[in-house]
């Protein structure tokens, strides 16, 4: 990796001097001036170029989420179409150093297609190509041919042109299918992920090559919490990734093993090489953060974070890193993050989710309400903000009100036919009644789940319900299906795969196992991994099994772990849970007094109860003894 950097500044080191620009300024793109009168070029050119001048590590071009938010300071719409003034006064709000317009015209059968890159100050021209097109499918090839020109043109050196040069045409051969695609991007940056979907869809339809179409599905499906078809398409993406370039070679592979096949050394080295090559790209570092906190490293995921902002504030940026921020509990940083974005213009479900879970660690409760308010009817949101809202009932045993929350969210993701979603919120409301000991409720919970959808996700929190309910033969038999399919997943081999084996050997009564096959676990435990759903579950776990064995001092350990980290839990019921599991740990030791505190802290967590819930039960006569 340091060779690739070296040699990379080298190369940038070359290209300065006498030359347009330097590695250090950025460009602004246009719209391009379409002046055939034949739509399929809308959009599409633009994307095209974006494309092709997008292979450059040497170029930084200011990304269209960056132009619609100057547009919205300027007081012009997002949509506004960026004519020539437009791009200069953004250029000269953006700290731009040029602007590169595009045009084509039809003259004679031929097209005719111009670049030209101007100085954003003083208007004068820093570069120009044209060149002719002899028909529309060759519009592409010819567009890419005189990007490549006008890279050279701008600075960059021959030895990086020509090493960062694949045909625009790689990309995709059709204009109509880069159009669908230009739109998709367009549609899920302004407005959901849900109304982008058919047009990913129409983009692959018109080119069944289209890898990066395929990415882009993959992510949406990913942001929907529906793992099944993004895997799917993250998994044809990457096969078809040696058409591509190098630059999207790198979101391809780096997304595929992040999302497709979980295997997070391997995305992780694949980001921080992508960072080296193209250092300007706040992409690498947005998805670095939740990596580094699927292992713990919440200081390395903040870094990350706050260097993707300084690149280009974003609504994710703004929302990792507040979300990095609560697992520090850094909660003033974190709420200064958001009042930050806020008052920039970001909104989002991902900053939604994190002011309600800033709201539940600071008891506002109002807070929270209005978080709830902003989701309502916003298709592909709500749904996942009332499974928030379960939960948060589930905390305080309030397990009625949690179901009916669960039971509106799997409606609702039915309804925008997300049914792996659905599926999650079911089983994830089974595992939820198996903590509080209604095992024919979670059966039932986990049964509906794998008849809405069995992917793999679901299967791991079906799995755990079940043993958890004492179905321990039922959820080995799920482990196996796991066990087969998902071999290379580094999360599933190395933390939920033992987690579940752990969950069945406590069910059968066995905890010396259960202790044991959580060992893969434990560098994982402290961490937040992707589709885990439940972090320190594994520490939960390991102290009820010492609690089986009456070892009460190593159950407060593993107890104590889930408590001191409130940032990382949130809503999890098993933060208050805890609190129970240590009172029950210090009556192991004969402790009277920290028993007798950490009994109250429970109950006073519990106060509004159901009051027929087993758990609480239990507690409510345990407690009873000591006094």
């Amino acid at each position: 990796m340091v060779i690739v950097a070296l040699a990379v500044g080298g190369w940038l080191y070359s290209a300065r001097g006498a030359h347009a620009l330097t590695d250090k300024d950025s460009i602004v793109l246009a719209d391009f001036d379409n002046k055939t009168g034949d739509t399929v070029f809308d959009d599409a050119l633009k994307q095209a170029l974006t494309v092709q001048l997008g292979q450059s590590p040497f170029l930084s071009i200011v990304s269209d989420r960056k132009v619609e938010g100057t547009l919205r300071l300027m007081g012009q719409s997002p949509a506004q179409h960026v004519t020539r003034d437009l791009a200069q006064q953004i250029c000269i709000r953006t700290g731009s150093k040029a602007m590169v317009l595009g045009s084509i015209a039809n003259l004679g059968g031929q097209y005719v297609i111009g670049l030209n890159a101007i100085g954003c100050g003083n208007g004068d021209t820093l570069a120009t190509e044209q060149e002719e097109a002899a028909s529309k499918p060759d519009v592409l090839k010819t567009l890419g041919h005189a990007a490549t020109e006008l890279r050279g043109k701008l600075g960059e050196s021959l030895a990086m042109v020509q090493k960062f040069d694949v045909p625009l045409e790689a990309t995709t051969p059709s204009l109509e299918a880069l159009k669908a695609y230009s739109m998709g991007t367009i549609t899920g940056r302004r407005n959901s992920d849900v109304e982008a979907i058919p047009l990913y869809k129409r983009a692959i339809e018109l080119d069944a090559n289209f890898a990066m179409a395929y990415a882009a599905l993959g992510v949406a499906y990913n942001n929907l919490h529906q793992a099944s078809l993004a895997t799917e398409n993250l998994k044809k993406a990457y096969e078809l990734r040696d058409r591509v370039s190098e630059h999207e070679r790198y979101r391809i592979s780096a997304l595929y093993y992040h999302v497709g096949t979980t295997e997070l050394e391997k995305a992780i080295e694949v980001y921080e090489l992508w960072s080296k090559i193209y250092p300007r790209d706040r992409i690498p570092y947005v998805n670095l953060d939740p990596l580094y906190s699927a292992f713990g490293r919440y200081d390395k995921a903040a870094a990350a974070s706050e260097e993707a902002l300084r690149l280009e504030p974003t609504r994710n940026v703004y929302g990792n890193l507040a979300g990095s921020y609560l697992q520090l509990n850094r909660l003033d940083n974190a709420e200064k993050v958001l009042q930050e974005a806020q008052k920039n213009g970001f909104d989002g479900l991902n900053i939604r989710m994190v002011q309600y879970e800033t709201c539940f660690l600071r008891g506002d409760t109002k807070g929270m309400e209005q978080q709830l308010a902003w989701a309502s009817g916003r298709p592909g949101e709500e749904d996942l903000m009332l499974s928030l809202k379960s939960d948060t009932e589930a905390y305080y045993g309030r397990l009625m009100r949690a179901r009916e929350y669960s039971r509106r969210a799997v409606d609702l993701a039915i309804r925008t036919d997300s049914k792996e979603r659905a599926a999650l919120v079911q089983a994830n409301s089974g595992l939820r009644e198996a903590w509080f000991g209604n095992a024919q409720a979670a059966r039932h919970d986990a049964d509906a789940a794998l008849a809405l959808a069995p992917g793999r996700d679901v299967k791991v929190l079906v799995a755990l319900a079940l043993a958890g309910a004492g179905a321990a033969e039922q959820a080995k038999g799920l482990l196996e299906q796991l066990e087969k399919t998902e071999s290379p997943n580094t999360i599933m081999k190395l933390y939920l795969l033992p987690t579940i084996r752990a969950q069945i050997e406590l069910s059968k009564g066995n905890p010396p196992l259960g202790i044991r096959e959580l060992e893969a676990a434990t560098p994982y435990e402290l961490g937040t991994p992707p589709g885990s759903r439940h972090p320190l579950y594994p520490a939960y776990l390991r102290g009820l099994a010492y609690m089986a064995l009456h070892n009460g001092t190593a159950a407060v350990v593993e107890f104590q772990k889930l408590i001191d980290r409130p940032g990382i839990l949130m809503v999890e019921p098993t933060g208050a849970l805890a609190h129970l599991g240590l009172a029950r740990a210090y009556v192991l030791q004969r402790n009277t007094a920290e028993a007798e505190v950490a009994y109250q802290d429970f109950l006073t967590l519990w106060k509004d109860a159901d009051p027929d819930t087993p758990i609480l039960k239990q507690a409510k006569a345990e407690y009873a003894k000591l006094q």
